[in-house]
């Protein structure tokens, strides 16, 4: 009979694949390497945006700032662009009861990471399609101009040019 010790625990085999890579950390919170990636999806969709430079290449990461949130209309253009389709009230009213969302139940940054920490330590190969939705490589690196286009309305951190979460 196998020993339960002998089998690794699910933080510690995360990103086998990606050598360096991890999406959660030991103690199975989001990495920082995920977390500026989470930063950069959700300052697509957020309320303030987030500002943008005049960087001429689109890839650059995005901060948003301080105090923001998806409005209901930022959580439906996240949920399409991410998963094909908005999610559906049933699924958005959970979401108000569970996680943290603002006095108006508007999900905040620290709720969409805990949307990502419990999908990843569930199943990293769903978050790893959502990472490519939003353009990020297996490395971590912002290398698609499809669903991460930014509009003048959106916003990228003006002192950053970088387009690669593993340089943090």
């Amino acid at each position: 009979m196998s020993s339960r010790s002998e089998t690794p625990e699910p933080s510690r085999v995360q990103g086998r694949r990606n050598i360096g890579v991890q999406l959660l950390d030991d103690d199975g919170g989001i990495s920082d390497q995920l977390e500026i990636c989470l930063k950069h999806i959700f300052g697509k969709y957020c309320v303030p945006p987030a500002p943008v430079p005049l960087a001429v290449d689109r890839r650059v990461l995005l901060v948003p700032p301080e105090g923001a949130y998806l409005s209901k209309e930022g959580l439906d253009a996240w949920a399409r662009d991410t998963n094909g389709a908005p999610f559906s009230e049933e699924t958005k009213e959970e979401l108000i009861e569970f996680l943290d969302v603002t006095d108006a139940g508007e999900l905040t940054f620290k709720g969409f990471l805990q949307i990502y920490q419990l999908q990843t330590e569930n199943d990293e190969e769903e978050t790893w399609r959502d990472l490519s939705n939003h353009g990020f490589d297996r490395n971590l690196r912002l290398t698609s101009t499809r669903t991460e286009e930014v509009s003048d309305s959106t916003s990228i951190d003006p002192h950053s040019s970088n387009t690669d979460a593993t340089a943090a």
